[in-house]
């Protein structure tokens, strides 16, 4: 799963918003489909401009990763470089072509998880919102405060003798 950074947390937070409110969804098209509208985040490309990068090479995203090369100038490379480079992996991205991946759809609600479907916007938004939270609960998980122990706190000497008179 994607690294529980808040980066990455942002960013499906950023995109399931922007889904909720009616931004164009299209799950056949490259800048407007599940992985577009996250590439549409992390990059702040248009989904116009994702698409026609994408366009450059046969495929849809998973095949698009599968064969991604980060040596080849391919510009739809560079846009799933900058995906990668923020935390997300390959296996992320295929997944949430077809939000599929097992922990995140384990963590939706029962009678919702059997009628996920990959192109429905509502389902998107619930994806993402629960990878987010899943990542989050990560995020905390790893974090430990120092050990605080009560301890009296010193009186300074003059305050008693300010405190007789």
């Amino acid at each position: 799963m994607a690294q529980p950074t808040l980066p990455v947390i942002q960013a499906l937070r950023d995109t399931a918003q922007r889904l909720a409110t009616q931004a164009p969804y299209q799950w056949g098209h490259m800048g407007s489909c599940n992985c577009g509208h996250l590439a549409q985040t992390v990059t702040r490309l248009t989904k116009a401009e994702i698409h026609a990068r994408a366009m450059q090479r046969y495929g849809d995203w998973e095949r698009q990763l599968i064969d991604y090369c980060p040596t080849s100038g391919l510009p739809i490379d560079q846009t799933i470089d900058e995906m990668l480079a923020l935390g997300f992996s390959r296996t992320d991205l295929t997944h949430l072509e077809k939000i599929s991946d097992p922990t995140i759809r384990a963590a939706i609600a029962f009678e919702r998880r059997d009628t996920l479907r990959h192109n429905q916007r509502d389902d998107v938004v619930l994806y993402l919102r629960t990878w987010a939270d899943l990542l989050e609960r990560d995020l905390l998980a790893g974090i430990t405060l120092p050990s605080f122990t009560t301890q009296p706190v010193p009186t300074p000497a003059f305050a008693a003798v300010a405190a007789e008179a």
